[in-house]
């Protein structure tokens, strides 16, 4: 399977001209797992990413929350939502909400109102190592406030993406188990950021207690955050086990980008992942690249 069509459910776009993204202008940035971001502080639109992908056959996209301005996260879903109606990517929008906030339900109605939003993203990544931290806060997951926010997506038939890393995975299982009836698609593989054998081990148990509820799904992606120099060896293993762990009916492959652009390119990127798994059926490398996102984020091609 050389050219078949994918679906990418995990990419960025920004307008630094006329929007604000903290993380990418702010100095110094908050983001420091990924190391310098100052090569990605320009803009990055539609056609960018068109060209990016032009050699892999995306055939759809799902637009992730692109630390866009927190004060006014309905803005991002806007903007988005103008470029899908135009050219039809993104064809699915996740967007940004402060579940613990207490104006949050007033937030998930606005951003349901666009036709292509289908989940929320918040990221929680919090390590006790303060310079992996994405949020100064280890409680989120079991804060009462935060979890009476998440109950709500189910309201308004919204799924979660949930970046976070191994040691906030068990709160994690018991959040899914608490609320079966929310889709949970956990970010870049579980960002496993610590390499050593009890670092691995802790990222396989919490991924396999995630895995233990039906309503968790996981995305490979972003691996180069965490392995700046990564080869196709040396990204196997995470690729390789989060597949086995979740089966190929709930995993699915992404690309992070423009983010993992610092790290190699899409095709670079893509001819790993079917390098990886090219043992498997046709089928399975089917659901990876193409079934199992559509399904996930309910996307309907555009006409």
């Amino acid at each position: 399977m050389s050219n078949f069509p994918i679906v990418d459910p995990h990419q960025h776009l920004w307008d630094l001209t006329h929007h604000r993204y903290p993380w990418l202008t702010d100095k110094p940035s908050p983001i420091r797992v990924a190391g310098p971001v100052e090569p990605l502080a320009r803009d990055y639109l539609l056609p960018d990413y068109l060209t990016d992908t032009a050699s892999q056959n995306v055939v759809m996209s799902v637009h992730i929350d692109a630390g866009f301005d927190a004060a006014d996260p309905i803005a991002e879903t806007r903007w988005l939502q103008s470029i899908a109606d135009q050219h039809g990517y993104p064809h699915g929008i996740v967007g940004h909400a402060k579940l613990e906030t207490p104006d949050v339900e007033r937030v998930l109605e606005q951003h349901s109102a666009f036709a292509n939003i289908r989940g929320i993203r918040q990221i929680v990544n919090w390590h006790p190592d303060p310079d992996k931290s994405y949020v100064a806060r280890p409680d989120m997951l079991t804060d009462p406030a935060w979890r009476r926010g998440f109950a709500l997506l189910r309201k308004y038939g919204l799924s979660f993406d949930l970046q976070l890393y191994p040691e906030q995975m068990h709160d994690a299982a018991r959040l899914a188990a608490d609320n079966p009836d929310t889709l949970i698609v956990v970010n870049h593989a579980g960002m496993p950021v610590d390499k050593s054998p009890d670092g691995i081990a802790l990222w396989r148990r919490g991924m396999r207690e995630l895995a233990a509820r039906p309503n968790v799904r996981v995305k490979v992606s972003g691996l180069g955050m965490l392995d700046w120099n990564w080869a196709v060896d040396s990204i196997r293993p995470f690729v390789l086990e989060s597949i086995d762990i979740f089966g190929t009916d709930r995993a699915m492959f992404a690309s992070n980008w423009p983010v993992d652009s610092l790290y190699s390119s899409f095709d670079a990127l893509y001819a790993a992942f079917r390098e990886i798994v090219s043992g498997f059926t046709e089928a399975e490398q089917q659901r990876l690249f193409h079934d199992n996102a559509i399904a996930t984020y309910r996307l309907i091609p555009r006409p």
